[in-house]
């Protein structure tokens, strides 16, 4: 049933034109990590730092619990199921990993259904991120790469997250001095997960020449990210508020600068320094430490630093 309604999103796709094709790929690019992730960081930094850790607390959940999902299920990208489907563009692209659950799905879970289940957050703002859930996860099965089944799991899945976010977030607020349960547990989980990813076994099917349809080890390699975000943000989180405190009320001015140097920075470190470090390491461990250092990059070694800066002066 999966693959017929992509067939019929398909068809329509091709016979409506390149103006609604052009639009659910803009509507995909709001899950990319990257996207979601300087979105994250800008609040974090610039607006609330409640909300931002918050929202980087529950994205990082979502990762460890997409990552189990998709080296549990194993399920092939639509495109190698029925050579008919035949993906837009170059969604491929962007299309990393097992196929179940959609990452981007759940990405935007994190961050715009992340905001709509809390209630206090305006209304029409929560009404308007529910529906950019909604185009986010519908892009993804309009554009060919993932089936209706992937972007429902993923959409109620990471909505779950953030709904269970918000319950830990009171509990932190309510017993300060035990974050470090949930940093002992988060760790704990997280390296669980490395050794289930790592040990194993994944299926390995051949085409008709023999060709193996798809590497194992390559699939778990999104797996291998979400442990070194989830491992990034514990660390960062918990060193930020034992030794910086950094605060978001500050002037306009400020914000606007630690807004612009900020991401300018994160962006060095995601197209420079992290190829370098998982390129050099290689493997599972190069993938974990290289999306380590964005995460610490942003919970704590640009508050540290404008935290010192804007102290001096």
């Amino acid at each position: 049933m999966d693959m017929s309604i992509l067939l019929g999103l398909q068809q329509f796709r091709e016979s409506s034109g390149k103006f609604l094709a052009d639009f659910f790929a803009k509507m995909t690019f709001m899950g990319e990590v990257n996207t979601v992730l300087v979105i994250m960081a800008v609040v974090y930094w610039c607006v609330s730092k409640e909300f931002g850790t918050y929202l980087l607390m529950g994205w990082s959940g979502n990762r460890l619990v997409n990552g189990a999902l998709k080296i549990t299920a194993c399920a092939y990208r639509p495109w190698i199921r029925d050579s008919r489907i035949i993906p837009y563009g170059n969604a491929m692209t962007t299309a990393t990993g097992y196929s179940f659950p959609s990452g981007h799905t759940m990405n935007a879970a994190t961050v715009y259904g992340g905001t709509a289940v809390r209630r206090d957050i305006p209304r029409v703002l929560r009404i308007t991120m529910g529906i950019l859930l909604a185009l986010v996860a519908l892009s993804r099965c309009f554009l060919g790469v993932h089936t209706p089944q992937d972007v429902l799991v993923g959409a109620l899945a990471g909505t779950l997250v953030m709904f269970l976010t918000v319950r830990l977030m009171h509990w932190i607020e309510a017993n300060p001095q035990k974050d470090w349960i949930v940093l002992c547990v988060g760790l704990g989980l997280a390296a669980l997960l490395a050794v289930y990813a790592a040990l194993k076994p994944y299926p390995a099917d051949y085409d008709a020449e023999g060709k193996l349809l798809v590497d194992g080890a390559k699939m778990a390699n999104d797996t291998f990210k979400g442990i070194g975000w989830c491992t990034g943000f514990l660390a960062g989180w918990i060193l930020e508020r034992r030794f910086v405190q950094f605060t978001t009320e500050v002037s306009r001015g400020a914000k606007l600068t630690r807004m612009a140097t900020g991401v300018l920075i994160y962006y060095i470190v995601s197209l420079i320094l992290v190829p370098l470090v998982k390129n050099g390491l290689g493997g599972p461990a190069g993938t974990m430490v290289s999306s380590f250092l964005q995460l610490f990059y942003i919970t704590f070694l640009f508050p540290l630093c404008i935290h010192a800066l804007e102290r001096k002066h």
